[in-house]
């Protein structure tokens, strides 16, 4: 095992000048050693009973709800996320913690009769053990709080890796989560490479968010053991826009879904499919619409496209859209921070990267297709399959498609962008590996089944 300590370093993307933080890397050992206190805390955090954890998550969602609007500014300068944004984010949060702080007192299991003779056969889920969870940058609290809420609702205790970009804004929740939890219940472990390994190593469930690359080898880790794990990676997500569609409001939905938070959300459009008579006046609509998305200061409070999250980041939307047909965007702002203006691009050859690879920035490929099987197709033909919008007038259309497409979410006249914590959230093929997130899902995820016989003393066997 790797023990290196390096340096996490998190900064400011609208003022690179700006760190936040410059900490050293606890390293690989000092990660298996948090594993093995959050162990030791479990049982007592799991025999404190329903009232405890449930009153303890409610807590929580109190405090953050009192520190809102330090935590909102907190995403904004770590990592780039408009104040609006932010803000909605931190509401999210809370509304999260509050919602899995009821699950402590949902059934755990049913009871049965035994096919013949006395006795009852029950059913019931009990916790893993120590969660181990590995987090983006994108929603520094929202995504560690869907993760940490039930798998503690249900038991477990939590050991967080967050990215490094959002190491603050995890110490942060933290510091919230702590006041309230046991000591070792909720742990955040800052790091790389190093520490994420050493947790999967030592965990007794996993889940992560993150690039494709890095989330299959989680899973691979994770599975080779034999304990739970999902990951939820990357997107290409299409809109479909039908020629009978609200243009210009599928053009509103559209443009925020591929400029908000500088398209820096797994859910984000990154392809425009057109059908038919659709391509010309949505061509005309959403390049407008994506020209008057405010690009700036992520604390301006009018701001939709602020920075993007490193100067790497903000290369490679450059970077992909060079060569191509330009509808709106393909600039970068005189300013100082990572910036890149939301870009459409169209006539773009079927092996291009855009086509192929999530690029996790404001561009988007505008494509035509011929009717709504054709868009189906195309739609599918990547190997991602996170989410997909649909723009119709029509729901018999939009019904007769919908079970077509190999997505995990469709949402229909709204962006692809927003999901709702209370229902499952996932995809197919490479967006998606294992149980879903999210909902009572996750309070399913964070439990193993088990059956128990109960048969009278001196019954017959």
């Amino acid at each position: 095992m790797n023990d290196a300590h390096p340096t996490v370093i998190s900064r400011n993307p609208a003022d690179p000048d700006d760190v936040l933080l410059r900490i050293q890397a606890p390293g690989a050992f000092t990660t298996v050693d948090t594993v093995e206190r959050a162990r030791a805390a479990q049982p007592g955090w799991l025999l404190a009973g329903a009232a405890a954890r449930s009153a303890a998550l409610g807590a929580v969602a109190a405090a953050v709800e009192a520190a809102a609007d330090e935590l909102a500014a907190l995403a904004v300068r770590e990592v780039g996320k408009p104040l609006a944004e932010a803000k909605a984010e931190v509401a999210r949060t809370a509304a999260i913690w509050r919602y899995y702080a009821q699950a402590p007192f949902q059934p755990t299991g049913e009871v049965h009769e035994t096919a013949a003779g006395a006795g009852l056969l029950l059913t019931r889920r009990r916790p893993h053990g120590v969660a181990g969870l590995i987090t983006p940058w994108n929603f520094p609290f929202a995504i560690p709080t869907w993760k940490a809420a039930p798998a503690l609702a249900t038991g477990n205790t939590v050991v967080l890796k967050p990215a490094p970009e959002a190491t603050a804004c995890a110490q942060a929740l933290a510091a919230i989560v702590q006041r309230v939890l046991p000591e070792a219940v909720f742990t955040v472990l800052p790091g790389g490479a190093t520490e994420g390994n050493a947790l999967v190593s030592a965990a007794d469930v996993v889940s992560f968010t993150g690039s494709t690359p890095v989330g299959q080898a989680v899973a691979r880790a994770a599975t080779s053991r034999g304990i739970p794990v999902q990951a939820e990676m990357g997107g290409l997500n299409a809109a479909l826009v039908l020629p009978d569609a609200d243009i210009e409001q599928a053009a509103a939905h559209i443009a925020a879904a591929i400029a908000g938070y500088a398209g820096q959300k797994c859910t984000a459009t990154s392809r425009v499919i057109a059908v038919g008579a659709a391509l010309d006046p949505l061509r005309e609509a959403l390049s407008e619409a994506l020209r008057a998305v405010p690009v700036g200061d992520p604390a301006d409070p009018a701001t939709v496209c602020g920075p993007l999250i490193h100067e790497y980041a903000r290369d490679q939307v450059g970077e992909a859209s060079r060569g191509l047909s330009v509808l709106a965007g393909g600039t970068v702002p005189d300013r100082s921070g990572w910036y890149a203006t939301p870009t459409l691009v169209e006539k773009v050859s079927p092996g291009h990267r855009l086509l192929r690879e999530e690029v996790f920035g404001p561009v988007a490929s505008l494509l035509a297709a011929d009717d709504l099987a054709h868009a189906i197709r195309i739609t599918n033909s990547v190997p991602y399959g996170l989410v997909t919008s649909v723009h119709t007038a029509d729901l018999n259309t939009a019904l007769t498609g919908l079970d077509l497409l190999d997505t995990g979410m469709i949402r229909l006249n709204a962006p692809s962008t927003g999901v709702d914590f209370h229902l499952p959230f996932g995809g197919s093929k490479a967006s998606s590996h294992g149980p879903r997130e999210q909902g009572r899902a996750a309070l399913d995820f964070f439990t193993a089944g088990r059956t128990y016989t109960l048969a009278p003393a001196g019954s017959a066997a």
